[in-house]
Order: structure tokens, then sequence, then C-alpha cells
């Protein structure tokens, strides 16, 4: 990293903030390990080669799911009933689930094969779903190696036209522009939906569905057009909401790069349930931890209802709750990349400065980590040449501070989904911002006791002082008091409560071992 102005910080203070937000992790760690979801047993069934839809257009790890959840018998795991069903049919797995499908099989109603039977048979099911997984992540490293990519900040545009193929047309024209990060935005609501669509899609609202083939057709496309760009280009999608695990599944095996994957984002603002949502995000993460995906979390969201001044405390006790979570799934400091945002109102007398104290306080707390910095959307309004100032104040802060991951702002934010044109306009902002001030940010200090060293100062503190009182009352607690975002949500409520489910004695899933073995424990720091 370029040796950058710095900011004197209490380190004391930055080591109570991570040994709290560990044991707040530590104690939510053992609901997570005592439960799993429904969408976690899907996620086992697809990488176990569970896949496809019946004759209704329901995706097959949902009806055996179900199936097994009629029973009663999900707690001991999906993984483990389909490793019986395939010895005792003789069918291998793909017809299996067909079959299942179809209703011409129970898949929990078969003789029992031993234990020792299945799981040999379902861990070399595993090692094979998980060789795909690896050669993946292999592919990524020699291309990156071959073709190199384009410098940090890396410029990151966002496509969400509803219709995939219309997607690709508009993101290959934002790397010719000079993208370096391509994300697909979601369809709206696609993550409440207790299921992952299927095939390629060409209607969406707000945004393209999640799926598989969809993941492939653009994987396919930013392969062709980094290859005529000569540097290797990221591909973004959502990893969240009611199949969180799921679509970690599907990046995963499609190469995708980065993936939207916050701890609490969820909760907050889509009403999940925080117990399901709490488990599904750690199997989630364990799955991009192995692919070597790069997480995105979403703290820049709190600042689009809570107040950028008054709350950027909160933000930075997420990213200390975030990071802890992402150790917790066996990431990498360098895979998890902690959101923040330009959201201060443009009228505050030296909000710039109060922004580039929380933008160097995070990215100084958090310097193996790739920081996603978001940018102005909250005021702009619907002024373009307003709005490329702000774009233009936004990316300086950017290249001053050495953030990594830079969200375009859009001048045309709140006006229309942004066309081919505003795109180029925002690359062109950023790409002057960042070539006219590249080296500035070595040039200069921040002023020891001044105004911006001391906003960083405070805002520590008091992120701190939220910190341990979570701790002592409980991530659960704390969220149902609206500490984030100024949303309440209880434990109890919420959506996806009922496809939570206690693990029984003798519960199977070959996979959270295998992930986790031979990497890092990276603990509090």
């Amino acid at each position: 990293m370029r040796e950058l102005a710095r900011l004197k910080l209490d380190q004391d203070l930055v080591d109570t903030a991570r040994t709290a937000a560990a044991k707040i992790v530590s104690d939510l760690k053992q609901h997570i390990d005592a439960h799993t979801t429904v969408s976690v047993e899907r996620s086992a069934l697809r990488l176990l080669g569970v896949d496809g839809v019946n004759r209704d257009g329901i995706p097959l790890p949902n009806v055996l799911v179900e199936q097994i959840q009629r029973r009663g018998k999900l707690g001991l795991g999906a993984a483990y009933w389909l490793g019986n069903a395939i010895l005792a049919s003789n069918l291998p797995v793909q017809p299996l689930a067909e079959a299942a499908g179809q209703g011409r099989l129970d898949i929990t109603g078969l003789a029992d094969q031993g234990e020792a039977r299945v799981q040999k048979l379902v861990e070399e099911l595993a090692v094979k779903a998980l060789g795909e997984i690896a050669s993946r992540r292999q592919e990524r490293e020699l291309l990156l190696r071959q073709l190199g990519e384009g410098p940090q900040p890396y410029l990151y545009v966002i496509v969400a036209t509803g219709n995939i193929y219309e997607d690709v047309i508009q993101a290959r024209a934002a790397v010719t522009q000079g993208a370096d990060i391509i994300a697909v935005i979601r369809s709206t609501g696609q993550s409440l939906l207790d299921y992952v669509p299927y095939g390629p899609t060409t209607e969406g609202f707000g945004g393209t569905f999640a799926t598989q083939e969809n993941f492939r057709i653009m994987r396919q496309a930013l392969d062709e057009a980094g290859s005529n760009a000569g540097r290797y280009i990221r591909l973004t999608n959502y990893c969240s909401g009611l199949c969180m695990p799921e679509i970690a599944v599907m990046g995963a095996l499609e190469r995708l790069d980065m993936m939207l994957n916050d701890s609490m984002y969820g909760i907050i603002f889509r009403d999940i349930n925080m117990q399901r949502t709490f488990v599904d995000q750690y199997f989630s993460r364990l799955i991009n931890a192995y692919a070597g995906i790069i997480i995105n979390t979403g703290e820049d969201n709190y600042l689009t209802t809570a107040d950028a001044v008054e709350e950027a405390h909160a933000v930075l006790a997420s990213q200390f709750i975030n990071e802890q979570f992402a150790f917790l799934s066996g990431m990498q400091p360098d895979q998890v990349g902690l959101g923040h945002a330009f959201e201060i109102n443009p009228e505050l007398e030296d909000g710039f400065l109060l922004e580039l104290a929380q933008a160097q306080l995070v990215r100084q707390i958090f310097p193996g980590s790739p920081v996603k910095y978001m940018p102005p959307t909250k005021f702009m309004t619907g002024n373009i040449f307003r709005g490329q100032v702000q774009d233009a104040l936004f990316n300086a802060a950017s290249i001053l501070t050495g953030q990594s991951i830079h969200l375009l702002g859009m001048l045309t934010e709140g006006i229309h989904t942004p066309l081919v044109m505003d795109r180029a306009l925002s690359i062109e902002n950023a790409r002057y911002v960042f070539r006219t001030m590249r080296h500035l940010g070595e040039e200069i200090s921040f002023r020891p006791g001044g105004r911006i060293e001391t906003r960083a100062g405070q805002v520590l503190a008091r992120a701190v002082t939220l910190l341990e009182e979570i701790a002592a009352a409980g991530l659960m607690q704390a969220i149902g008091r609206g500490v984030f975002a100024g949303i309440a949500r209880t434990p109890s409520g919420g959506k996806g409560l009922d496809g939570v489910i206690a693990k029984e004695p003798g519960y199977y899933n070959p996979f959270p071992a295998r992930m986790l073995a031979g990497r890092g424990s990276y603990g509090r720091g």
C-alpha cells in the first residue's frame, strides 16, 4: 500500500473494539452451531450435485429439503438423507433428485444404509464439489497473472436492466469506458424469495434475477471483454436474503469475484428473521472464503435512514462486527470488503473534512481489507451539475485516503436507471480526479489535534462504547433496540423463522469442516 497521510489513533481503543466485536460474534456462534436452515441444507444438496427444477418449475433442492422437513428429519442434515438414498436406490444424484421431484421417491423412506457407508459416499461427492470450486479459483488467479488488472481504487459500475442479455451489452460498454468491476443489481424483492429462480431471465424490476445461468452468461461476457481490454474484470452479485448460502454456491461455481454479503443487512432492511440470517451468513461466508471471493458488507445502507454524522460510530461498530463474522468463517483480511459511504449532507459546513475523517479512519483501522466506498445518493437532488461536483468530491476523498473499491457515483442518481452515457461521464470524472490527484495523499499530512483527527478519535471512542454495550446485551437484543440504522427487529420476528431447524445428535454436513481445514485463524486482528 502507498504511504499516505495517517491519523494518530488510540491503538488501545482499536484493540478494545476488536475484543468486544469478537465476544459479540463468539456469543452468537453458539446459536449458529446449534442450528441449520432450509437454505443451508439446499446449499449442501447443490454442492453435492442436485440441480434443475421439476415439472412445476420448483427447484429440486427445494423439493428434496421440503420433503425431508415434512417428515421431521431435517435435523440430521439433507446430505445424510441424500447419501442414504443414493446407496439404497443405486441411483446417481441427479436421477435420484428428479425421481423425488416427480413424487416417485421419498428419500427419507428408504432402508438405512449405515452411517459409515453414507458418510463415506457423501465425503467423496463433497471432495469432487470442492475440487470444482478450487479449480474456478485457480482460473481467476491464472487470469489475473496473465491479464493484470486496473489500479486501485477499482472502478465499480452497476448494470441493472432486468434483462441479462441487455446487462451484457451495458457491461461490455462500461469495460470499454474503463470499469474494473461490474455489479449486476438483483431484481427488487428477490431477497424475500425462499428459492432461487432457474435459467436465464429477461424480466426484472430494478435489476436482474440472480440465477446460476445469469452468472454464467455474465462471467463469459466479462472474460471476453477483459481479454479484449487487456485486464481482468471482476464480477459482483448479491449474496443476501433468504437464499444467501445458495447464491454463494452459485457464485463459487461460476467464478464470481465479489458478493454483497452483510451479516445484518437482511435483518434490518428486509425484515428477514435474525436467527435465520446469522446461520445463513456463516455458511455463505464459508463458501465465499473457500472460493476466494471478496465480500462487500452493507454499512453504507445505514446512512440511507440514519444521519452520517450522528451515526458514524454505529457504522464503524458494524464494520468491526462484520470483520469478526468473516474471520469466524475462515475469510482472510483481503476478502473482507467492508462498506462505507459518502453520505454527509452537502449543506453542512466542513462536511468534506468530516467525510475525510471517516474515510481515513476506516482505511487505517482495516488496512488489509479492500474497503468498498459508496457514492453520494441520499442528497442527490436531480441537479446533474451539482451531482457531478458531489461525485468529484467523493472521488477526491477516495484517492486521498487510499480506498480499494470505488463504486462510481452517477450524476443522474435519483432520476433514472443510469444510461450508458451517464456511466461514461462518471468514469471520466473518476479517472480525471484519480489521475490528477494520484499522489496527493503522499504529499500531505493531517494536523495533529486538528478537526479531522479529533473527529476520527471521537467516532472511534463512541464505537467502542457501543460495541461494549452490545457485547454485554447480545447482538440480537441490541438489534431489537434499533442500534443500527434506527430500525428495530426482534429475534422471533421477520421472514423465514420457520426455516430454522435445531440440529439433532448425528447431524451431518460435510462442507464446513472441509472448508475451514487448513485456512488461517485470524481471530481479533
